[in-house]
């Protein structure tokens, strides 16, 4: 694999608060915690994992790292997990270290709350797929308490979406798109095999489901995170075009503090 000239950002310069944010030392403690699953671990067990089961590849982000896996949460998201092994040797603690980098050109739109959240997920499943483990909860068919609080407060902004956004929304979110007769349906493939399906009606609002033959390795509570990041980036995109209507306020809390900066909006947070 080639080095690849790209520009990366950090979870930092996305947040964009000026000091050492939490999901900085959110991601710090992911990598103290997770590293140790990739000291001794065979190669091809990895890329067989990374292709078959994340739908991720390989990329040498040309950083003397060991190896990095690159994920696109959507187009234009991209997520990178840079491992390095050190060695022991110092007795430092620092026997080995993953970095969590992004590219794209919308990579600094989606604020860190939604990647280093992502990022967790991301390696828990990895985790349990190393271990043999099962998720813990598996209730696909019900619906959280946030589950159902986020569908109604995300629901008024889709009014505006039109039928001619049918095929750049489908491309902003890496998702199939149907017009129905009463509103929208927008699947998305998350992992190989696993779907969120987000309905939407004037009448009735927003509604999730969940599907695919590998959802049984996933988390229920994972999965309706994920399906909560893939709201959010419609709301994104519902809300870059239609800057000029009165857009409910739960619009601009979508996006980053860097992307409000470069927008000059009031930042807002959940």
């Amino acid at each position: 694999m080639g080095k690849e000239n790209i520009k990366l950002w950090t979870v930092g310069q996305i947040d964009a608060t000026g000091v050492r944010g939490p999901h900085e030392v959110e991601l710090e403690n992911v990598s103290k915690n997770k590293y140790p699953l990739f000291v001794n671990l065979d190669y091809n067990k990895l890329e067989k994992l990374i292709i078959k089961e994340l739908g991720a590849n390989f990329q040498d982000l040309g950083m003397d790292e060991d190896w990095t896996i690159s994920i696109e949460l959507f187009p234009e998201v991209v997520i990178h997990l840079s491992y390095t092994y050190y060695g022991d040797e110092f007795g430092d603690e620092t026997e080995a270290e993953i970095k969590f980098l992004f590219s794209g050109d919308r990579s600094f739109w989606v604020p860190g709350e939604d990647t280093a959240t992502y990022i967790d997920i991301v390696m828990d499943f990895i985790e349990r797929l190393l271990r043999d483990k099962e998720p813990f909860e598996k209730n696909y068919s019900e619906k959280t308490d946030l589950m159902k609080k986020v569908l109604i407060q995300r629901s008024k902004p889709f009014i505006y979406l039109k039928d001619r956004d049918k095929d750049d929304l489908a491309e902003f979110v890496g998702a199939k798109i149907w017009k129905t007769q009463s509103g929208w349906r927008i699947k998305k493939e998350f992992f190989p095999q696993m779907f969120a399906e987000i309905i939407w009606t004037e009448h009735n609002g927003l509604d999730i489901k969940f599907s695919g033959e590998n959802l049984k390795n996933m988390s229920s509570y994972h999965a309706e995170l994920i399906g909560i990041f893939i709201i959010n980036h419609i709301l994104r995109y519902i809300t870059i075009k239609n800057e000029d209507k009165p857009l409910p306020d739960i619009c601009t809390i979508m996006f980053s503090r860097m992307f409000t900066k470069q927008k000059g909006w009031e930042h807002r947070t959940r």
